[in-house]
């Protein structure tokens, strides 16, 4: 039996001796704040592609009817941290997050979040903003899974490999870690891995402007940003191009870029941060204190409390894969008490392959 399978048991028995409430009612989890990760919701069939970062925009709704139904507080980001090291925390409390910014936040999660009235944070990089095109990296893996079941053979570019080989994931990781290799160390601009990118969905047979015309993995444009700012979304820290440099100068400047150009699109200042795939090394703390940013979140599962650093906070990422009871149980808290996966584990269960330079569980799409 998976530890999975396990844990599922596990929590609906906790589910029927009323433990789920146990935990709701606790002064354990009155002080703790539990911060929800999003990444994407489908503008089309993302959330097959890769459900542990993807989910439609029905799934979300019934997420939210979940916490509304609990009575769950569903705070602020900023509000949120400050009343948790306050020690003013409401009873069940939860923030929510979205990373990146892709098109489909504008598209399908606003109209969620505004539908149920709950506040939300969206952490921003911003290279793409003036670019109408997916993301490199992440569009290589989504054309592949499009494709997923064939072998092509004598790729008419010689610069890339011979045979495209989509007939499983681990195979299709190995091709997007493979593309993204050779245009780093090829420099291609923007504009170029792009047209690598449409030259791929050619070849596998994959209608690329149909991708362009819904914008699947598109992040926000100026206009879209300044939005969804005036609809009262709190625009925060990602990074410029999704980045977690290990040297200073080149952390503080992709911050400092990012910083300057959600300031220039929202007439506000971020002061919160989200580490891009959760990355983070030791050195980056001082810097984040230098730069005077107030928080930083990661991917590791788990509710803040008061005891840890600000700019380590644990979030819980949700996705397709995660069941709703699973997700019942993180609200409540009670899911904190069982044993998680290890990085090893969800690999396995997930079919994610090595390739994808796997971190905690959000894949890396550095441009």
């Amino acid at each position: 039996m998976s530890l999975n399978t396990w844990k599922e048991r596990a929590l609906s028995l906790a589910e029927k001796l009323d433990l789920f409430q146990a935990a709701y009612r606790s002064s354990w989890r009155s002080d703790r704040l539990l911060i929800l990760a999003y990444h994407g919701i489908s503008l089309s069939d993302e959330h097959n592609w890769n459900p542990q970062l993807y989910m439609s925009a029905e799934q979300l709704a019934t997420r939210f009817q979940r916490m509304k139904s609990d009575g769950c507080n569903v705070l602020p980001l900023d509000e949120a941290i400050r009343r948790m090291y306050d020690g003013t925390l409401p009873e069940r409390s939860v923030a929510l997050t979205f990373d990146d910014g892709f098109h489909d936040f504008y598209a399908r999660a606003l109209p969620v979040l505004q539908q149920f009235a709950f506040p939300a944070t969206l952490y921003l990089t911003t290279y793409y903003a003036d670019r109408e095109m997916p993301v490199f990296p992440l569009i290589c893996g989504y054309v592949g899974w499009r494709a997923r079941g064939g072998e092509y053979k004598a790729w008419q570019d010689k610069r890339l490999p011979a045979q495209l080989d989509l007939r499983t994931p681990a195979s299709r990781a190995a091709l997007v870690s493979h593309l993204h290799r050779f245009a780093d160390q090829a420099t291609l601009s923007a504009e170029e891995r792009d047209s690598l990118a449409a030259q791929l969905a050619n070849y596998a047979g994959v209608d690329y402007e149909e991708i362009r015309h819904k914008r699947i993995l598109h992040l926000l444009n100026r206009a879209e940003v300044r939005s969804v700012a005036d609809a009262g979304i709190q625009v925060e820290m990602h990074t410029h191009r999704h980045r977690s440099p290990t040297e200073r100068d080149s952390f503080v400047r992709e911050l400092s870029q990012n910083a300057a150009s959600i300031e220039r699109l929202t007439s506000r200042e971020p002061a919160h941060f989200c580490y891009p795939s959760g990355v983070h090394w030791p050195q980056h703390l001082p810097w984040l204190r230098e730069l005077r940013i107030l928080s930083g979140v990661t991917c590791r599962p788990g509710l803040a409390s008061p005891s840890q650093d600000p700019l380590l906070l644990p979030r819980v990422v949700d996705g397709s894969q995660l069941s709703a009871l699973e997700f019942q149980a993180w609200l409540s808290g009670a899911a904190a008490l069982f044993p998680r996966r290890t990085r090893k584990e969800f690999i396995a269960e997930n079919g994610i392959a090595q390739a994808t330079d796997f971190q905690n569980i959000a894949v890396p799409h550095q441009v």
